[in-house]
């Protein structure tokens, strides 16, 4: 299992490269001037990725927590339309993520500074914009990037930590039902993890934890080949007898599990700011995405077809209880595990930011780690009082990935847009802009009420 964020993770090991709003942007160039400006020439010097480096690093970081959960969404909304729309999300993910690089290739040279991170381009982007009474907001704008990450992330380690105590219970009562209820329940497992996501949390060098993720490469393969491999074999109809849709609750939360399982958009500037040639950055994303899309594709549709509906999530749970597949089981909890540490690494970055201004320096070393420790109790918390796992990725997905996937990258876009090179024929970049929030909007609104009204209906 990788961390969604993996590739950010990485480029900032050393906890201290994060732009953090410090810098006010300034347009120092326009037209054919800004377009001149040779970002590439001006970043710092460094170790480049080439063109499939960044596809490797583009698909190991948006395959997170949820594609071992969406063949579970998949049983929610209907076996075809989930296959049409994971084709139909992913294109359109993969849209918004061209969008935020362009338009951070775009902004390169109108501010003359060579790179930046998400935050940073929402800033700048609202700080240098057409709209002059916006402009204020712009430190907003950046904060409200970060917040939704941080959600986003702090909400993955809750679902990681429900992932892993579902195996453990499967493994421990070796039974193919597992309820939330049971001697011990479920919530007990949950809670028992405390201590050892607290330990491991306590890690802050980040190189101790990255051999692993070479493993949940080779791992997440291998689950996506068993989960073919045991849908054959079991599979009781075929696949044409599946429904073709179920209910509108279960299209949302399809939808929010599906946008969360291949959202990549936070990644998209890290990737594009550490290749060799960052215009191809079209390429890496048609590329990854295609294989990405193909992967979750996959353990939706044979998770779902094979294992009906009894399918359970994450999809080891699904496997029979023989030596490779409980093989696959711990290896599977052990990565999440893993997974979780990187997963709270970034957004506690960014809150730790804030939180160290409050305290003297020679403090910091005491005080991160009772933070560090307060957090990971908050999240287990939250994990303990809604273990249902689809659900609250379909929360995620809503909340999180509407804003942050498609209408932040849209708003950025139109604010570059807005003169250079204009709204175009008929006005089209607007209305495109329009679309696009209308649906980012439906989603965050209805998604977000339907799916957490499913998880306090499951959960209560």
């Amino acid at each position: 299992m990788r961390s969604k964020y993996d590739i950010l993770v990485k480029e900032t090991t050393d906890g201290r490269n994060f732009r953090r709003g410090h810098h006010k942007y300034e347009l120092k160039a326009t037209g054919d001037a800004a377009r001149a400006y040779d970002f590439l020439s001006a970043r710092p010097p460094g170790k480049r990725t080439n063109v499939i480096e960044s596809i490797g690093h583009l698909v190991k970081s948006c395959l997170g927590g949820g594609v071992v959960a969406i063949h579970e969404s998949y049983k929610q909304c209907g076996l075809w339309t989930s296959v049409v729309l994971t084709v139909v999300l992913g294109a359109f993910v993969s849209y918004c993520m061209l969008i935020l690089a362009r338009s951070a290739q775009k902004i390169y040279g109108r501010v003359q500074v060579p790179v930046m991170s998400y935050p940073d381009l929402a800033q700048a982007a609202l700080e240098t914009g057409p709209f002059v009474n916006l402009r204020k907001y712009s430190k907003c704008f950046r904060y409200a990037v970060d917040f939704t990450i941080c959600v986003d992330l702090f909400g993955s380690c809750c679902v990681y930590q429900i992932m892993i105590s579902k195996t453990i219970k499967q493994l421990v009562e070796g039974t193919d039902e597992i309820t939330t209820g049971g001697n011990p329940p479920l919530r007990a497992y949950i809670a028992m993890l405390l201590i050892p996501c607290v330990l491991i949390c306590m890690i802050t060098t980040l190189k101790y934890l990255a051999p692993f993720s070479i493993v949940a490469d080779f791992f997440i393969v291998t689950v996506a080949g068993a989960t073919v491999y045991y849908a054959v074999k079991t599979a009781e109809m075929t696949p044409l007898e599946f429904p073709i849709f179920k209910t509108v609750a279960g299209l949302f939360e399809f939808v929010g599990v599906c946008v969360f399982s291949m959202e990549g958009v936070g990644v998209t500037l890290a990737i594009e700011n550490s290749m060799e040639e960052p215009k191809k950055i079209p390429i890496v994303l048609a590329g990854g995405m295609s294989i990405v899309i193909s992967i979750v594709l996959t353990v939706g549709f044979f998770g779902y077809w094979g294992f009906g509906e009894k399918s359970k999530s994450p999809v080891t749970l699904n496997f029979p209880l023989e030596p490779f597949p409980i093989a696959l089981k711990v290896m599977m909890a052990l990565m999440i595990y893993v997974t979780f540490a990187l997963n709270f690494w970034v957004p506690f970055e960014l809150v730790w930011y804030y939180i160290k201004q409050r305290y003297e320096p020679s403090k910091y070393w005491f005080w991160e780690r009772v933070y560090r420790g307060l957090f990971v109790f908050v999240i287990t918390v939250i994990a303990v009082i809604f273990p249902a796992v689809t659900k609250f990725i379909g929360l995620l997905g809503s909340f999180c990935l509407s804003n942050m996937g498609f209408i932040y990258p849209a708003f950025i876009e139109l604010n570059l847009d807005w003169n250079d090179p204009g709204l175009g024929f008929m006005m089209w970049r607007l209305w495109k802009f329009v679309a696009i929030l209308i649906f980012g909007t439906i989603l965050c609104i209805v998604g977000t009420y339907s799916n957490a009204r499913e998880l306090i209906a499951e959960v209560f």
